[in-house]
């Protein structure tokens, strides 16, 4: 008998899980393309729905015994769901660097509820997804709202797909050449590889990381320097 409340428990959970995740799923699948332009005065007229997605956010903790995967999908859409909630909060605007409170910038601010507890969209990356659940295609995953930051996917991550959607973020990044201009002997790449070197050099370095995805191969001696940021809001 308890054995099978607990597996009815756990069957509840992940149809829970599943019917949330399809919510912010058909939300971006209506108001996001392909290149990850973002329609946000659509979103503005159908907020009711991104906001049913953080009512969810709001009640739910995630578990330890969840899967890496499950956990790394439900952060990241909780990131990007509340990048999106501050963005419409504040437009409309020509940049999320334009929103300050109190001193802080978007990411600072205290705001994301997730599970009873308030978290700033910083630690939600940095003590969260870079810590606990390491992973460099991470920088792919979650959006900054920004025209250089790697395209917003148009699908919420899932544990199913979490894997292949972060590997054809990075390997569309790394090969998009109005965010990183690669050649042979020379690399001009998004700043993102700067600012979080450490998370793309565990396992060899910057090079080595980007031959991973790259089309075209580059000399390990490539001479490399960093594009400058283009912090425009990516909107229609």
């Amino acid at each position: 008998m308890k054995k099978a409340l607990l597996l009815f428990i756990i069957t509840l959970t992940f149809s829970q899980v599943n019917a949330q995740t399809s919510i912010f799923n058909n939300l971006l699948q209506k108001h996001v393309t392909k290149s990850g332009i973002v329609d946000y005065k659509g979103i503005k007229i159908d907020e009711v729905t991104l906001d049913s997605y953080i009512s969810y956010l709001e009640k739910t903790t995630p578990e330890e015994s969840w899967s890496g995967n499950k956990q790394k999908s439900f952060w990241i859409n909780a990131y990007n769901a509340y990048t999106l909630k501050i963005i419409l909060e504040n437009y409309p605007l020509k940049s999320i660097m334009d929103i300050k409170q109190k001193g802080k910038t978007a990411w600072k601010i205290p705001f994301a509820k997730v599970g009873g507890k308030i978290y700033t969209l910083d630690y939600i990356e940095h003590e969260i997804l870079r810590k606990k659940l390491f992973d460099p295609r991470i920088h792919v995953g979650v959006n900054c709202a920004s025209g250089s930051c790697p395209k917003l996917a148009n699908r919420a991550f899932t544990e199913e797909n979490v894997d292949v959607t972060l590997e054809k973020l990075m390997k569309e990044f790394v090969n998009d050449s109005t965010r990183n201009k690669v050649s042979n002997k020379k690399v001009q790449i998004s700043s993102i590889f700067d600012w979080f070197k450490s998370d793309f050099t565990k396992n060899g370095s910057i090079i080595d990381y980007l031959n991973t995805y790259s089309k075209t191969e580059i000399n390990s001696k490539a001479k490399i320097s960093y594009l400058k940021y283009d912090w425009s809001l990516n909107d229609k």
